[in-house]
């Protein structure tokens, strides 16, 4: 259901229900690209079924999807094509275009091909929490996540959304844990973790299913080396890449937190799967964030039901 997760406060000056938030996300509907049109965004039903709802509501808990789609020019073609109608002017003319020209030559180009150009789509989950106002992002690059902020600020008049800082960083929090071979309280540290220099060399230390509780680890660490990810398991249950940018990957549900009952039909699959997912990280995000000391600024008042 979510494999990355990047968390954003809701601010405090917004409020709405479901429906409302479904109104608001169907004024910027995914519509696919049009023949000249490099790239289109827009939101488009979570569980994947045509008219279905925009905003699906799971156990007090709403899920959204914003698909993107782009038309690919590989750059070699593109340059290729530029390059041929650039010695044709030079031919008919005698000079070489200078760069004004090729820009517009690379313009007129890429408007020609764009309408022949496969395209690909990508789409990325969302999942607010009402009750504690927090905003979760199945990206794995800030600028994904931004991107999606940006066409929610766009959806949802008076919406302010902000990363969501904790009062110790994680790049501290995992230093001492290594250090010291305590892992906060429900979690426990797994065997993947990156060490980098922070100076200008941006010399780095890659663990891989490597034992993390040794001499050699500290050793990086005294010297001055940051972790900027760790892998950790949250009771038992759920395994995580952490990095220095408050940033969730890698998520895994372990073995057991979907079995159990009997298998769903396959139009409720989606409902019991976003019902566990979110609940299991319901848990563990609070618990992540008590880790690295609490929140940064305190919460703030329940959105309205």
């Amino acid at each position: 259901m979510f494999k990355n997760l990047t968390v954003y406060r809701v601010g405090p000056g917004w409020a709405a229900n479901s429906a409302e938030l479904e109104a608001g996300l169907d004024k910027m509907i995914f519509v696919e690209c049009g023949a000249t049109q490099p790239v289109s965004a827009g939101w488009a039903p979570p569980r994947g079924v045509k008219h279905a709802p925009l905003v699906e509501s799971i156990g007090g808990q709403w899920l959204m999807k914003l698909v993107i789609e782009q038309r690919v020019l590989p750059s070699s073609v593109v340059k290729r094509r530029v390059d041929e109608r650039a010695a044709q002017i030079e031919q008919a003319t005698g000079r070489k275009p200078g760069k004004k020209q090729q820009k517009e030559i690379k313009e007129e180009v890429v408007l020609d091909l764009l309408p022949q150009a496969f395209t690909k789509q990508a789409a990325i989950k969302v999942w607010l929490n009402p009750k504690d106002r927090l905003l979760m992002i199945d990206a794995s690059s800030p600028a994904k996540a931004d991107e999606v902020v940006t066409h929610l600020v766009k959806a949802l008049d008076g919406i302010v959304l902000t990363p969501l800082h904790t009062a110790q960083s994680p790049a501290a929090a995992m230093s001492e844990w290594l250090t010291t071979g305590d892992a906060p309280s429900g979690f426990s540290v797994d065997r993947e973790c990156e060490l980098k220099s922070p100076d200008e060399t941006k010399s780095a230390v890659r663990y891989a299913r490597h034992a993390l509780d040794i001499d050699e680890v500290r050793q990086h660490i005294a010297n001055g080396k940051v972790p900027t990810q760790l892998a950790l398991t949250w009771q038992g249950r759920v395994s995580l890449l952490l990095t220095e940018a408050m940033q969730v990957k890698k998520i895994a549900f372990l073995e057991g937190v979907f079995e159990g009952g009997s298998a769903p039909k396959k139009d409720e699959a989606f409902d019991a799967d976003a019902a566990i997912a979110t609940g299991e990280l319901g848990k563990m995000i609070p618990d992540l964030i008590e880790a690295l000391g609490g929140e940064h600024q305190p919460g703030v008042p329940a959105l309205a039901a």
